[in-house]
């Protein structure tokens, strides 16, 4: 008895996969005990979940040549990603002659992980921001050096003001009283000479 089994390449989370099996007897006189296929995934990565089960035989005795064609299609869950895997179980017999119970498992269809493409996506959504944000900053930090600096040269423009106002307001306050004392003596200046 020979076993083929094909299966979608890869798939996304709430999408459907396709497994299709072929069992083609290739001998006289084979009885199959039973033939049972699991599909199954990973919640989260780490916690084995059925998909489907399925009895395919049971108590079957083939023909010669006899290929029977199987074709299953199974949704993945929301929350299963990376490898699914098919399980086959059976037991068969050839005339006289008895096999041992298969236990064959291998992987089968690639669920890509939506939810950490996702944390990926915006990752780099926020790395772009960051880069932005960063370069923004960095110029707002030049244009405030800048503006420090000429502030602080007006500053001291306003201080040199400050003190050119203040000596004009001496200058302007001396020449008063100069003007006023000039005034006064002139006004009291004896009228007789002697």
């Amino acid at each position: 008895m020979s076993v083929r089994v094909d299966a979608t390449r890869e798939t996304v989370p709430g999408e459907n996969m396709t497994v299709e099996l072929w069992v083609n007897c290739t001998s006289d006189g084979v009885h199959v005990d039973y033939f049972n296929l699991s599909i199954y995934g990973f919640r989260n990565g780490t916690d084995k979940t059925f998909l489907a089960v399925e009895s395919i035989m049971n108590n079957v005795s083939l023909t010669y040549n006899n290929l029977t064609r199987y074709n299953f299609t199974v949704q993945v869950l929301i929350d299963v990603w990376d490898a699914t895997f098919v399980e086959l179980l059976f037991k068969y017999a050839i005339v006289d002659w008895s096999s041992p119970d298969y236990d064959v498992s291998f992987a089968a269809t690639h669920v890509r992980n939506a939810y950490l493409e996702d944390i990926v996506s915006s990752l780099s959504n926020l790395t772009a921001s960051y880069k932005s944000l960063n370069d923004s900053y960095w110029q707002l930090n030049q244009t405030y050096g800048e503006l420090q600096q000429k502030y602080s040269a007006l500053e001291g423009s306003a201080n040199e003001l400050d003190n050119t106002r203040r000596a004009v307001a001496i200058l302007v306050v001396t020449t008063v009283f100069f003007v006023a004392t000039t005034l006064y003596l002139v006004l009291r200046k004896p009228k007789d000479y002697w």
